[in-house]
């Protein structure tokens, strides 16, 4: 199955720069349809106006921050199933083994390319 490059997907980051720079990757892979949020209240309000096809989240943000979105989305029973890609600075393995277990799909550290945002990607939707 290839990826489906019309699915909506949702960007949420405090740094408009890091917002930038993952929808010029998202674009370059060929998907149109991104929205973004500056931080997990923000995100939460437009995943319950949207179904989306993948959230990719910053894990540092404030006030609520992508691992507290994580455990938000993975709570809510009609969010559960909605795929979510953490992205962080920070590789430490305790924050990986956090956010497994909060259910997270997959993980980015950064500084990261398209072709890692693709590969990862693929893993969660399906290629």
């Amino acid at each position: 199955m290839a990826l489906d490059l019309s699915m909506p997907i949702l960007v949420v980051d405090d740094y408009q720069t890091m917002v930038r720079i993952i929808r010029n990757l998202l674009k370059q892979l060929g998907f149109e349809d991104v929205d973004e949020a500056s931080d997990g209240t923000a995100a939460l309000a437009r995943l319950k106006g949207r179904k989306y096809g993948l959230v990719i989240s910053d894990w540092n943000m404030e006030p609520m921050t992508g691992y507290e979105l994580l455990r938000h989305v993975r709570a809510d029973e009609g969010l559960r199933t909605t795929p979510f890609i953490m992205v962080t600075a920070e590789s430490k393995t305790e924050n990986v083994i956090a956010a497994k277990k909060a259910g997270v799909n997959n993980y980015i550290v950064k500084p990261f390319n398209a072709a890692t945002l693709k590969t990862k990607i693929e893993a969660v939707c399906g290629a």
